[in-house]
């Protein structure tokens, strides 16, 4: 789509929502905003696209997520992560991170030489990069990882799972406390791979050491890390209490409590909140067996729990969903809107994604007042 007007849309930006305007997509970007009553005689060769009132918002990112609709990284072919991505893009999502969940690195690596083939081949949502999710994290808070797969640093094993990713590592978890961070931090730092703080028993001072290091974002906030008490704050207590820490947030209402979402809305920085889905492989998967990580799965309480003992595995939220739900625990919609795009754009870096405004990519999620998807674009090409 070389030349498109997308029209009577309500545009969703950082500060405010733009009631009936127009976004015109010129090559890919986004050329010029502007009330639709200026619309005036148009180009025989521009294509319309009337949005009927909808929302139009900058493409929603996710930096956490396992597999969608059947399909993810765990599954081993690059089929996987294709159709991953086009069904993400259904959903709203331009660009996400397929996640890996810990394991031995002979089994990462594997998992990553038999998928890596997909990137640079993808019809819908942009792959941007690995995420790592593990097997650097403490044994004392694993989650529903398994225990067996977590392991100490090791560097010369993460440099070959970075030479077989032909660089497309872009997000690691690693617990701070572990011995060889420094030298961790570095390797992430080196390779520009942004290193969160997860999956960890750190205490408070060990925390700010890591974020000293420059490991400033965190992992699934409040899940499967040390707790905030008055007497020892842990990691959930650092993370709180300084405002220069980010921080992922599972929205289901399940995974944090609702009024705790609103809380960590009012203390911290909105520009340091991002929404993340951490949703598991069969999530919105229509048939069973369903499957995450090698284990048996069932649906229960709004959440994703293993069959066997009924611990919380995952979420099975979409982006847009995690994006009404912020809606319903207090966030203005620009803001919620920030955390689904803007906040995790500028966490990786891509300067051109993340908002509505001209000589952005024209990556645009078009949604109801209900928050059910109409129309993805990726980069103005209608999905």
């Amino acid at each position: 789509m070389k030349h498109a007007l997308i029209v009577h849309a309500n545009v969703i930006t950082q500060e405010k929502v733009l009631l009936n305007h127009c976004i015109e997509i010129k090559d890919g970007k986004i050329s010029v905003v502007f009330p639709c009553e200026r619309l005036q005689s148009l180009a025989k060769d521009v294509e319309i696209w009337d949005a009927r009132g909808a929302y139009a918002a900058p493409g929603l990112i996710d930096l956490h997520i396992h597999g969608f609709a059947g399909f993810g990284p765990e599954l081993g072919t690059e089929e996987a992560l294709l159709n991953m991505s086009l069904e993400l893009a259904k959903h709203g999502v331009s660009a996400f991170c397929p996640t890996l969940y810990c394991g031995k690195p002979a089994d990462m690596l594997r998992i990553i030489q038999n998928t890596v083939g997909a990137f640079g081949r993808e019809q819908g949502a942009r792959l941007l990069g690995y995420h790592l999710e593990g097997p650097f994290i403490s044994p004392k808070k694993p989650g529903v990882m398994k225990p067996q797969d977590i392991a100490p640093i090791d560097i010369p094993a993460l440099e070959k799972l970075w030479q077989a990713a032909k660089g497309h590592i872009a997000v690691m978890t690693a617990a701070p406390e572990l011995e060889g961070i420094e030298k961790l931090a570095a390797f992430c730092r080196e390779k520009h791979i942004l290193l969160q703080a997860g999956h960890t028993n750190a205490t408070y001072e060990e925390f700010l050491h890591g974020a000293e290091l420059g490991i400033t974002h965190t992992t699934h906030l409040f899940n499967a890390m040390s707790p905030f008490t008055h007497r020892a704050p842990g990691a959930a207590g650092a993370v709180m209490m300084h405002p220069e820490i980010s921080a992922e947030i599972i929205a289901d209402g399940v995974h944090v409590h609702p009024d705790v979402v609103n809380f960590l809305g009012r203390i911290k920085p909105m520009q340091n909140i991002v929404l993340v889905t951490d949703a598991l492989l069969p999530t919105r998967q229509a048939d069973g067996p369903f499957l995450a990580n090698g284990e048996e799965v069932v649906f229960e309480g709004g959440v994703w729990k293993r069959a066997c003992d009924r611990v919380i595995a995952g979420s099975g939220l979409t982006m847009l969903k995690g994006l009404q739900n912020l809606v319903t625990f207090g966030f203005a919609l620009s803001r919620a809107t920030a955390c689904a795009s803007t906040n995790p754009a500028r966490l990786l870096g891509l300067k051109t994604k993340g908002a509505i405004a001209p000589g952005m990519d024209a990556d645009i999620t078009v949604f109801t007042p209900q928050f059910v998807p109409l129309r993805t674009f990726l980069a103005g090409r209608s999905i």
